[in-house]
């Protein structure tokens, strides 16, 4: 029977296996779908199947950087045991070496590519889970370019719970960049400027200050001004620029980045598991519902 691709997909939604595995099953099991299925299960390949559907919220972030370029990426696993695990933290190192070489510009097209041991990123990430036992996943990463007349600024705040990589245009002065890190780490801006700030989202801070100041029984004369002065405070929560500098309290990023001669162009801010649903097991219901079945 011939394999057909819409049968490899199909078999590689059900598995996690790749593709080749996938394609190898189905040609040795004559296109049968289950018996590819045990096929798989048997040669091992399929064991990371089973913790697909497992929320992998813990895990690790890390900043690789080679002259001119340099990665940031988050990998999660289930357990911050398993994020202490020298295997998974080695998976972490082999990724980033990979993106920072290859420069993906997805999750997606970095899983389909081809590592240095010949397997794709997918298998490979698959590999791991199956010795490691714990789902495992690629969440993002950003590769970041710079020029020889800028500096990086690199930072890891508990082992890689949160990292932050800043470019500092303008500048060499990499400690007065891993400064700004250090500061992006503890504030977490979103921003690097007002002016990165959509309009749509200053009009909507506008309309929630001004409801709330009107709630607070402020004459509607005043509330206007009221609100912009407020909006100046939502502007210092989201910019890092307009923010008080963490190591000197005297003087706003804006103004240490400046006595450097310099610009903070850009900075991007990991946090594991940030904005990842973690799924709250009741053991109790999850015993009733195996009884149930």
């Amino acid at each position: 029977m011939a394999v057909t691709a819409q049968m490899v997909k199909e078999l590689r939604e059900k598995t996690g296996a790749g593709m080749l595995d996938c394609k190898k099953a189905l040609t040795e099991t004559d296109g049968d779908m289950e018996k590819a299925i045990d096929f798989l299960r048997e040669k091992g390949i399929a064991k990371a199947a089973k913790k697909a559907d497992r929320i992998a919220a813990e895990g690790l972030t890390n900043i690789l950087t080679e002259g001119n370029d340099a990665v940031i990426l988050e990998v999660n696993s289930e357990t911050d045991f398993v994020a202490k695990n020298e295997g998974f933290q080695t998976l972490v190192k082999e990724l980033a070496s990979h993106l920072l070489k290859n420069k993906p510009a997805t999750v997606e097209e970095a899983s389909a590519q081809t590592m240095e041991n010949g397997a794709t990123v997918a298998d490979h990430i698959n590999a791991a889970i199956a010795k490691i036992g714990e789902n495992l996943t690629l969440r993002r990463f950003a590769v970041v370019s710079k020029t020889d007349n800028d500096a990086f600024g690199a930072y890891l705040h508990m082992g890689g719970r949160i990292s932050v990589l800043t470019v500092l245009e303008g500048s060499t002065d990499a400690d007065a960049a891993k400064d700004v890190s250090m500061h992006i780490a503890a504030l977490k801006p979103k921003y690097v400027s007002r002016d990165q700030v959509s309009q749509e989202e200053v009009e909507r801070e506008r309309q929630v200050l001004t409801q709330q100041a009107l709630n607070e029984g402020k004459p509607e004369n005043i509330v206007a001004k009221m609100v912009e002065g407020r909006l100046g405070k939502y502007f210092e929560d989201v910019c890092v620029l307009d923010q008080t500098f963490v190591k000197n309290p005297d003087q706003k990023v804006r103004q240490f980045v400046e006595s450097k001669g310099a610009k903070v162009r850009e900075f991007v801010r990991y946090e594991v598991g940030e904005g990842i649903e973690k799924r709250e097991d009741n053991f109790a219901e999850e015993v009733m519902n195996q009884i149930k079945k």
